[in-house]
Parts: structure tokens; sequence; C-alpha cells
């Protein structure tokens, strides 16, 4: 049964609420950042809260619902659905792939960037799409670079700066929707930031989440990395920093009175793309299949947490708009909208564009 769109043409966003429980026990561990270790932080009301993904992580999570990696290619729900894979010619026996579904910078990666589709950069080939031509540093007056000058009395004192390479061009956002959606549409709904051709061309997500938990309590634990050889290494002539003896380590984890996952399509941003009906409802089904091929997962977002919902399909609210459901089952919708895309030649042909990078020296 083909899922109808039709009740959220007039809403501005989709804002969806899941609560979710340990799958075992009642301890979870969250996520950690450099320097700062767990983020907690209390509510406006006081409630000790915390952070369990981050938005820039369930990024990645919701991008590889996409991917199988046992047979190396799009799920089949998503079957003929534009990518770039690139093959990584510089690099071990130069067999080795990737893809702009599995790179975190999509189609902005160094790799996808800088492969080549014949003799020409995919960078060239985009900057040419979005009738954009690279434009040099400034030069001064003398015709020297513009900041040669202010480095010293003698030019030759110091390294003179330059201004970077930047793109001649007004930016032409649909253009940038248009050409990002004809290799790959998953980058408009996780959002796309070409700084390699002009940091002016950017896209924020579409598709945003993150999961947090309430009323949370720490629980520290700990152990021993046991050596069995050489408790004590001293004896060998060696030492920890080589991985030798007995080291103790701690370990901290979580309880919460409840764990939310929350998501978020910015249907507005979607339509303002400028993108054509078919092109549009892609992106809004492709968003909520995200959404649900996460919450059918197993959540297994590490070793110590893996989630599940608390009372299966009760634990999913919608909060805006008014009388939407969650589709169960998308069926052949996503199939129909990529066939009626590839009808109306909005994809790139072939659809997978094959790119080979190979820039080691």
């Amino acid at each position: 049964m083909p899922v109808n769109l039709d009740s959220l043409n007039s809403a501005p966003r989709i804002l969806i609420e899941a609560a979710l429980k340990p799958v075992q026990g009642t301890r979870f561990q969250p996520t950690g950042f450099p320097d700062l270790g767990p983020a907690v932080y209390d509510a406006p009301d006081g409630t000790p809260t915390l952070l369990v993904e981050s938005n820039q992580s369930m990024a990645n999570v919701l991008e590889n619902v996409c991917w199988d990696e046992a047979a190396n290619d799009v799920v089949p729900a998503l079957k003929g659905l534009p990518y770039v894979r690139v093959k990584l010619a510089g690099l071990g026996d130069g067999n080795d792939t990737t893809t702009s579904l599995q790179e975190f910078h999509r189609l902005n990666s160094p790799y996808i960037m800088s492969g080549m589709l014949g003799d020409r950069s995919f960078r060239d080939i985009i900057a040419a799409e979005l009738g954009m031509s690279p434009a040099k540093a400034k030069k001064s007056s003398k015709g020297k670079d513009k900041d040669a000058a202010s480095a010293g009395d003698d030019p030759g004192s110091a390294e003179p700066e330059k201004e970077p390479d930047d793109v001649a061009g007004v930016v032409n956002l649909r253009k940038l929707a248009r050409v990002c959606f004809k290799y790959d549409p998953n980058s408009l709904v996780h959002g796309i930031f070409l700084e390699k051709i002009a940091g002016r061309l950017r896209h924020p997500r579409a598709l945003s989440a993150f999961i947090e938990a309430s009323g949370v309590g720490r629980a520290d634990s700990g152990g021993v990395k046991f050596d069995r050889v050489l408790p004590k290494p001293s004896v060998a002539g060696v030492d920890a920093k080589g991985g030798y003896g007995n080291v103790p380590f701690h370990r901290t984890e979580f309880t919460a009175k409840s764990i939310t996952a929350y998501f978020s399509i910015d249907l507005a941003q979607i339509r303002g793309y400028g993108l054509p009906d078919e092109a549009t409802k892609l992106l809004v089904a492709l968003s909520l299949w995200k959404v649900r091929q996460f919450l059918n997962s197993n959540m297994r977002l590490r070793t110590a947490c893996e989630l599940e919902l608390v009372d299966e399909e009760k634990s999913i609210v919608i909060k805006r708009p008014d009388k939407f459901t969650l589709p169960k089952d998308f069926g052949d919708s996503l199939k129909g909208l990529i066939d009626n895309c590839v009808k109306n030649k909005l994809f790139a042909d072939p659809r997978v564009t094959e790119l080979t990078w190979n820039n080691v020296k």
C-alpha cells in the first residue's frame, strides 16, 4: 500500500519522539566527547539530563540503515537510488572502495572530490554543473601576492600567506540541491557542505535526531586488565606503556528514569530546494523510512548501549503535525518514487557514479 504524504503538504516540519529503554538491565553507556566525557547537564527545571547520542552521531546512524555491509551495496528497499562509489586505487591492493553513503562528509569526502571520472575530477564536474569556475588568489597592484608586502621589509623573511582559492559566481542553492539530488539524494537529507568548491555551498540537515536521558544517575564500576604472563612487567624490563602488566581501569555508565529519541524532519527546507514534486516526495519518504528503519533495528549504539522501544508501537509519538502516523511498512512506495525520478531524468545516468582515487605519492 503506497505511503500517503498528502497530509504533510502544508506542514512546516515533522516532530517524532520515541520512548526507549535498555534491552537488558538498567545501565547504558552514553556517547563521550574528547576532553569532556559524557555530556551531563541540567534541564531547565533542574532535572539531571544526559546526551545519549548527539545529532552528528545520529546522522551517521541513520545513514548506516541505507547500507548492507554483507552485500557491500545499498539495502534492497533503496535499489536504484543514486550514489557515488570510489575505487581506492592508491591504497592496499587497489580494490577497496568507499561510497558517498558511507563517507561522513558525503559528497564532500576528499576521496570523492579528488576522485577521477575519465580525465576530470569530481570536484571539477560538480563545479561546472553549478556554473562556478575557480578564482585564483588575489594579487596586489604590484603584481605580488596580496599578503607578500605585509610579510616584512624583506619579502623573503617570511612565507607570504595567500588567500584561499574560491569560486566565482552567484551561489544558487536550488541549483546546488538539484546537483546533489542527481548524484546522491541522501546528501540533502543529512546536509551537505561543499567547502572544497566554495564555503558558501551548503545545505543544513533536513533530518536531525538525538537521544536524551532524563533523571540520570551515575553507575561507576571498574576492572583490571589481567596479565597472566607478566603481572609485574618490570621483572622483564618492560612496562605498562607497552601493554604489559595488570592495569586497573574505571568505567562510568548511567541509569535513567526515561530515555527519549527525538527526530525532526524540516519539510519547509525540503520544499525550499525547489525540486520537482516527485523528488520532494522521495526526500520526505526517505527521511521517514530512515526513522522507521532505526526504530525497527536493534538500536545497538555501542557495546554497552543497546536500546529498544519501551512499549513497541505505543512508544512512538508524533508531536507534529496532528493526525499523522509514522508508516509501519513502506511497501513499494520508495521504489515507485525512485522510478518516477528515473522516468523524469532527475538522477545521474548511470545512477552509481564510478570514480577512481589514486592520490598517494
